[in-house]
């Protein structure tokens, strides 16, 4: 998971339903332990992303694997601040590094651009941009791995930030450019997706709908340019997952350990868990 704050997902927790499997995974200190929110803690304001809801369509599509995230993202980033050699650029291939000791790597997420989108700097993006993935692949001996970039919103231009993002559409079309022109990349559209009251991040909702497409474009290994008919209720099946009695022991026990709830309160929803 790379690019800047929408790929890390910013604030509204509360907007939308958990997502809580065992089976998904997300790197910590090197170690995969089970995901939880917010997966990729770069900010204060970290919150829902598009990932979550892309672990949970692979998850339905392949019940039996586990599925891991690696999250890198790190808020306001520009493509200067991905250049190769980088810390940025150096830090996401020594974690997907430590992943392939013993996982094999599927795919890079990819969303950013908002830090681009002025001053010019749209005119160049294609070039930084494919640079940064040619090494990429380089070093994480990833020739082939899929790259799934996504679109960035078209609401940029009328929140409170909008005077800072006039080349948005340059941006998106070097995205959709790349991903025509470079073998195993792909695009996928934010069309139709909605902003947070910043008008610069989307919000929950649309975080999830995004990950659903971004996991469709990963699956059929295409660009993805419309809206999916299915993607509000496919999301509603990912959050209504049934818990397992371990996963429910351990959302309790999370919300015991984070002073949500009483000893009390605790114990006695254990023992609501252990009679079902």
């Amino acid at each position: 998971m790379i690019g800047q704050s929408n790929m890390a997902g910013c604030r509204y927790l509360k907007d939308v339903r958990q997502i809580y499997d065992e089976q998904i995974k997300g790197l910590v200190n090197a170690r995969w332990q089970t995901m939880t929110k917010p997966i990729n803690f770069d900010r204060p304001t970290a919150g829902i992303g598009l990932a979550a809801s892309f672990a949970g369509a692979w998850r339905l599509a392949n019940a039996c694997e586990q599925v891991g995230l690696i999250p890198c993202a790190d808020g306001g980033s520009s493509l200067d601040d991905w250049a190769v050699g980088g810390a940025l650029f150096e830090n996401a291939v020594f974690q997907a590094k430590f992943a392939q000791r013993n996982s094999i790597l599927r795919g890079i997420l990819w969303h950013q651009g908002e830090n681009d989108s002025f001053a010019g700097r749209s005119a160049v993006y294609y070039d930084k941009l494919s640079v940064i993935v040619d090494a990429f692949r380089a070093e994480l001996d990833a020739s082939n791995i899929p790259f799934i970039a996504g679109g960035i919103g078209d609401f940029l231009s009328g929140g409170r930030y909008g005077k800072y993002f006039t080349e948005y559409k340059e941006v998106n079309q070097a995205l959709q450019k790349y991903a025509a022109e470079t073998p195993n990349a792909y695009f996928v559209t934010s069309t139709g997706l909605t902003a947070n009251d910043d008008g610069l991040h989307f919000d929950a909702v649309s975080q999830r709908k995004f990950g659903v497409r971004f996991f469709e474009s990963f699956s059929e290994m295409k660009s993805v340019l419309a809206p999916l008919t299915a993607e509000n209720n496919l999301v509603d099946i990912i959050q209504d997952r049934p818990l397992t009695k371990i996963e429910k022991i351990a959302l309790l026990e999370i919300s015991f350990g984070s002073g949500n709830i009483s000893l009390k309160d605790f114990e006695e929803h254990l023992i609501v868990i252990n009679i079902q």
